[in-house]
């Protein structure tokens, strides 16, 4: 079973189980979370440029690009390469201008490690470090590794032990963030949300388990999807299952060190809710996540986290997920898959209100498909796998 797969799996129960609603109950201390009426804005249309990805060495298959990050006049993009007899492997690309790519050196010592295929991408001081897995063993979970950049611009894995992600503990490893104090991992273990940290180096992630409001407790059962690093900080996003319920609230943690955590569970509604992604727009946190039959966005402001803007709806019978959410001053940009079909947002206000981007390929929603994400000042890319071909595209603004 992929990272992804466990990821749709876990959501999928309960989003039906949120089917069932029984009446809300109130919880944490932050801002109402009523949001705005979903707005029928006119649609955007970036004029969209393809942008070429040379093949890494080792052979011939098809490219698998998974998420793409940019920092200090460096892009990264993130994948691997698929071949015709079902093996994978590991792949990168780099480029200083956001133009033109070339492949960046991947060198993996371990079994799993040469099979990754890469997941999450951050980087810092034009550094990357990665997360990756592959599915194998005797139980078919994803076997995960992290990696880093070194002197030689090359991504080498870093070992670690197998209970470090894995063992009979794990449930997921998630999204990696970059900050000024190093790097932090979210996920979820079988005591609830779950953190990994590491110093700039990232050749070491030390996991945080059961941490007192981080983890599931007498309040209820928690779960960490994505995070970003704040002045203060770290700021990770997901929900809370408060006891005798059957729906998630959205939930909020924000942590000096990784290591230890506040938690602020944002009021519920009686419909399923919570946060899948979290970035920081002209310095203001925003996350998006579901909100009942919705997207919705969730802005902190300096009386509390409060409901802004929502989005788009349900189609189909696949898991609707945030894929993807990245900030340009107070624009942001999000990739989401409805159950049905992946569509991009736009938002010029910080999460206020969104209008809808046209992509260059439509993408069905299901396995081994992605869209991601990254913007730099007034441009921005999208990086897309529709499961039989992958490709990279920048667009100026916003369109028109």
């Amino acid at each position: 079973m992929s990272l992804r797969r466990v990821i749709a799996v876990f959501g999928l129960f309960a989003l039906l189980l949120a089917g069932c609603d029984g009446p809300a109950a109130p919880s944490g201390d932050a801002s109402t979370s009523a949001g705005p009426t979903v707005a029928a804005a006119p649609g955007l249309r970036p004029a969209w440029q393809s942008l070429t990805l040379p093949a890494p060495p080792g052979g011939a298959g098809r490219l698998l690009v998974r998420d793409v990050a940019a920092c200090a006049g460096r892009w990264f993009l993130v994948g691997g390469v698929a071949d015709s007899a079902g093996g994978t492997r590991p792949a990168a690309w780099t480029s200083v201008d956001g133009t033109a790519w070339t492949v960046l050196p991947v060198r993996a010592d371990s079994f799993y490690g040469k099979q990754n295929v890469l997941s999450s991408v951050a980087c810092r001081d034009a550094r990357a470090a990665v997360i990756g897995a592959k599915v194998g063993g005797a139980h078919g979970y994803p076997r995960v590794s992290t990696w880093r950049q070194v002197a030689d611009g090359a991504l080498v894995e870093v070992q670690a032990s197998f209970e470090t992600y894995g063992g009979p503990k794990a449930v997921n490893v998630s999204r990696l963030a970059a900050g000024p104090s190093g790097w932090l991992i979210v996920g979820n273990r079988s005591a609830g949300a779950a953190s990994w940290v590491s110093s700039p180096a990232a050749a070491e992630f030390a996991l945080v388990e059961g941490a007192p409001g981080l983890a599931s407790d007498a309040t209820g059962v928690t779960w960490a999807f994505d995070a970003a690093a704040t002045s203060s900080g770290w700021l990770a996003v997901g929900g809370l299952l408060p006891a005798g319920r059957i729906d998630r609230d959205p939930a909020v943690w924000s942590s000096p060190d990784g290591r230890s955590w506040q938690r602020t569970v944002l009021p519920g509604g009686p419909e399923y809710e919570e946060l899948q992604r979290v970035v920081l727009a002209g310095g203001v946190p925003v996350a998006v996540g579901l909100r009942g039959a919705t997207f919705g966005a969730w802005r902190q402001e300096a009386a509390g986290w409060v409901a802004a803007g929502a989005f788009g709806g349900r189609s189909g019978s696949g898991v609707p997920q945030v894929a993807s959410l990245v900030a340009s001053g107070d624009r942001l940009f999000a990739a989401v898959a409805d159950g049905g079909r992946y569509s991009v947002w736009v938002s010029t206000d910080r999460g206020g209100s969104w209008r809808e981007a046209a992509m260059p390929l439509d993408v069905a929603a299901g396995a081994d498909r992605d869209v991601a994400l990254v913007a730099v000042g007034d441009r921005w890319w999208l990086a897309v796998d529709d499961g039989s071909r992958s490709g990279l595209w920048w667009a100026d603004g916003v369109g028109a």
